[in-house]
């Protein structure tokens, strides 16, 4: 071991693997040690055989310590499995192991895990930009302590789990090989080449972020899924790429290794997709930027420098040529290709004012944002047409500041498209607090004021336009394949229609499920004439047959009204714990760390509630909770009085065990805050009827959360779409759900009895 750690490290300084501030990891006391809490996180995902390897055990000594805490026997875990999984494994040892043993456990070069760090959708910055210094975990027998705690441990499971925890109904990833079966035409929608919005793109529900164009072990895009979302109304499919990935980068032909490889990939994707009338979207995020130690060759090429990276200026000569040639030999290859869109302002350092910073650039300052954005606009739209390709290139005013919007859009080449967010800017008024939409909303109907004025900006300028909304779920709440507050999103639409944009982007990286949410907008794009009611309705009558449809219809709005209470802040919408729900575990003291972006919601109470003061923020999860339960109770009865197929029954079903999904998170995330609160108040006061009063409220809360937790269990070991979004991949699995029962037990068998004791209650 020892030897392996040294040699361990030579290898990860050599690749730099990140670590931040290295804090001290949080802590899981309701495991009797580090090691249980690894193997209960890890047992589903990772064949035993490596668990063991990696923390220095026999197999049969992993075994022992899962049995001892009621794990069934180890599921298969297929190889498939282990390829969807990888941020789901990373995040949970995120605390537990270093990165030496999580490559191990992982399988995977420290270049691996670098590259998967930096560039799939950010994941370093939603595990916290910083890495815990976890110390290497061996195995060690247990002590007599550690066994009666594990015995205490399935005693727990066995109570609250009375069938074990093995009875899964629908194993993880079980959607995808739904999912790629060939559609039944019952579902079809009807929109068709018809639609007065084209093109109509979402991302795929399961697609593999990293390297999708070499991926040959897991299908992103089987035929029967791209026949779904066809059926559903959607004419087709974005995929994030790299440049360097697709064609030859000139100055490091190392970085472009296999991209022939990449190119045939994309290409055999574009023929398929092809056969069901959808076409293929690549995003781009260019010129992406290198390590500064590229520029002690390339120094002409240099632009702005953030840390160890800096912009490959776009306004070099040299490298609008690479951006046209390296296009242009992506079309010839691939002359199907149905478009680009890129943004020219992202999270990513890309050109030199992406970051407003383009003043520190000698060229960029001179020129000014709006000429280097076009320019870069110009060489992507004039590499396509190099190339002889039949692609359109959008440009996404994802990031733009005001003033440059109108001189971009005047600029722009005539056959470039535009699109903006739908809702961002829409103002409103949520539990007494005012504020704005910023994107990835559907408890807000758009357009907004933005979108509008900067379409309007477009038209004049003799642009097309799209609007990019989130048609089945957001950041709201994305762990659920979409949100059923469905007249919310025929409203948008019908919206959207009278605005005249041309073509939707139905999604970012969540939201490509199949739902009745696309078939909304499909419908909505028909020619004839349309209104939200007629929508709602015949979209239901597909679905769930003509009997229960009205009661349907009743749902889908009272989903909808309840959902407009939720309170949106930009904050909160990333940091808050609605993507976990019941999984995410409560501490009873402060764990010191800030939640990360869509990725570890620890406890930070302040920055989930955003802008709103924490018991209103609570108040209003409660209202929708609340509106959701009255919803699902009344469809429920009127289900129960109608005759349905068994096609029919399965979609119902399946519909009220999504809204009983989100009516859960929504619940719980109440009793989180509520739980900090009571948890902050009781460490604070001295007064003996105002503990006894906060933890009364513990304990109700602790009981409510266990639950939750266990209701939640059993809906996602039926539909394991539950829990599930593609950029996060899995954000808990049905162990985690009872570990949070064991998590609440622990509290309220341990600590709270300690909080009565030294309180003299």
């Amino acid at each position: 071991m020892l030897i392996w750690a040294v040699v361990g490290m030579a290898v990860l300084n050599a690749v730099d693997l990140p670590v931040g501030s290295a804090p001290a990891p949080v802590k899981f006391p309701w495991f009797p040690d580090t090691l249980h809490a690894y193997v209960w996180g890890n047992w589903d995902l990772v064949p035993v055989d490596r668990l063991a390897k990696v923390v220095g055990a026999e197999p049969a000594q992993i075994n022992a310590l899962a049995r001892s805490m009621g794990l069934p026997d180890q599921p298969a875990i297929p190889k498939d499995l282990q390829i969807r999984s990888y941020i789901t494994v990373i995040r949970r040892n995120w605390h537990l192991l270093p990165y030496e043993q999580l490559l191990e456990l992982l399988g995977w070069t420290p270049e691996q895990l670098a590259f998967t760090l930096r560039e799939d959708d950010f994941l370093y910055v939603k595990l916290g930009s910083l890495k815990p210094n976890c110390p290497p975990l061996h195995y060690a027998a247990p002590g007599e302590a550690a066994k009666v705690r594990a015995a205490e441990i399935a005693r727990a499971i066995q109570e609250s789990f009375p069938e074990g925890l093995g009875k899964i109904k629908d194993p993880l990833f079980g959607f995808v090989k739904r999912l790629s079966e060939m559609p039944s035409p019952a579902l079809a929608a009807e929109a068709g080449d018809k639609s007065l919005f084209n093109p109509r793109y979402c991302s795929s529900y399961f697609a593999l972020y990293g390297d999708p164009f070499l991926e040959t072990e897991a299908d992103s895009f089987p035929e029967g899924y791209l026949a779904r979302l066809a059926e559903t109304g959607v004419n087709g499919v974005w995929v994030q790429a790299v440049l360097y990935k697709l064609a030859p980068f000139p100055w490091d032909a190392s970085l472009s290794e296999r991209h022939e490889e990449r190119l045939a990939g994309l290409a055999k994707l574009v023929a398929k997709a092809k056969q069901f009338g959808m076409g293929i979207h690549l995003y781009i995020n260019e010129p992406r930027a290198m390590p500064q130690a590229f520029y002690e060759k390339h120094p002409g090429l240099k632009g702005v420098s953030e840390g160890d990276y800096a912009a490959l200026c776009s306004s070099a000569p040299e490298v609008q040529e690479y951006l046209r040639n390296s296009v242009a030999a992506i079309c010839r290859a691939v002359p199907d290709l149905a478009g680009f869109f890129t943004i020219s302002a992202s999270e990513n350092l890309t050109n030199c004012w992406s970051h407003y910073q383009g003043a520190q650039c000698p060229r960029c300052k001179e020129l000014g944002a709006p000429a280097v954005i076009t320019q870069l606009a110009t060489a992507i739209r004039d590499g396509i047409a190099q190339g002889g390709g039949k692609a359109q290139l959008t440009m996404w005013d994802w990031g733009w500041q005001d003033p440059w919007v109108k001189p971009i859009l005047d600029q722009l080449p005539k056959d470039v498209r535009f699109m903006s967010v739908s809702e961002w800017s829409l103002p409103i008024e949520r539990g007494g607090v005012k504020t704005e939409i910023g994107e990835y909303s559907i408890s807000s109907i758009g357009p907004g004021p933005r979108a509008t004025r900067h379409w309007a900006f477009a038209r004049e300028a003799g642009l097309k336009t799209l609007a990019k909304v989130q048609a089945n779920n957001t950041w709201e709440i994305s762990s659920t394949p979409y949100i059923p507050a469905v007249a919310n999103v025929a409203q948008h639409a019908f919206n959207l229609r009278g605005a005249h944009v041309d073509g939707i982007m139905l999604g970012w990286t969540l939201g490509g499920c199949p739902s009745p949410n696309l078939e909304v907008f499909a419908e909505m794009g028909r020619p004839d004439e349309q209104s939200v009611e007629g929508v709602l309705k015949r979209v239901a009558e597909r679905r769930f047959g003509a009997a229960v449809a009205p009661a349907a219809v009743e749902a889908w709005k009272a989903f909808s009204t309840a959902f407009s209470e939720y309170p949106y802040g930009n904050g909160g919408l990333y940091s808050g714990p609605q993507q976990m729900g019941p999984a995410n575990p409560l501490w009873e003291q402060p764990t010191g760390y800030a939640p990360t972006m869509v990725g570890l919601p620890y406890d930070g109470l302040d920055q989930w509630r955003s802008i709103y003061p924490a018991g209103i923020f609570a108040g209003q999860f409660e209202k929708m909770a609340a509106g959701f339960d009255t919803a699902i109770a009344a469809l429920r009865t009127a289900a129960a009085q109608c005759t349905l197929t068994p096609l029919q029954a399965e979609e119902l079903n399946h519909e009220i065990d999504v809204a009983d999904a989100c009516a859960i998170h929504f619940r719980s995330v109440a009793n989180q805050c509520r739980f900090v609160m009571q948890r902050n108040g009781l460490a604070k006061t001295a007064d003996k009827d105002g503990a006894a009063q906060c933890i009364a409220s513990l304990e109700a809360l602790l009981k409510s959360e266990s639950s939750l937790a266990a209701r939640l269990y059993a809906i996602q070991t039926r539909d394991s779409r539950i829990g599930y979004e593609a950029s996060n991949h899995y954000f808990y699995i049905p162990s985690d759900l009872a570990a949070k029962v064991i998590n609440c037990r622990d509290l309220l068998r341990r600590w709270l009895p300690e909080e009565r004791r030294k309180r003299g209650l």
